[in-house]
């Protein structure tokens, strides 16, 4: 897991690499963002696509809801980006479209897009 702080608008953001599955259910959700949180101080977290299980990206698992439920109830704001272009799903387009206009989960193409849309300059 390789971690960057960046600092925009005053708004510090820990940006998360990593090319192993970081999120894979909800305690390892907990326990990453507490290891965040608690290593950087940061509450705006942006994560690549990658280090997220594919099960989050089905909706039937429930498992993106009970997962993005833990980043609110902790008070962080959390972005993933990555190419989302293979999933087909419409319910799934529809829930990263509507997360999009909100002001705490996003899904975003790149880094920096996650980074705007955090710091607020989006």
């Amino acid at each position: 897991m390789k971690t960057e702080i960046i600092t925009k608008n005053n708004i510090e953001i820990a940006v998360i690499y990593s090319d192993e599955y970081l999120i894979k259910d909800v305690q390892s959700a907990l326990d990453f963002i507490m290891t965040v949180k608690y290593e950087t101080g940061c509450k705006n977290i942006v994560l690549n696509k990658s280090a997220v299980t594919e099960d989050f990206f089905i909706l039937s698992t429930c498992l993106a809801g009970e997962i993005l439920q833990k980043f609110i109830n902790y008070g962080v704001r959390f972005a993933i980006y990555g190419d989302f272009s293979k999933y087909t799903s419409k319910p799934l387009k529809d829930f990263m479209y509507e997360s999009n206009l909100g002001k705490d989960i996003y899904f975003q193409p790149d880094v920096s897009h996650a980074v705007e849309k955090l710091c607020g300059t989006v």
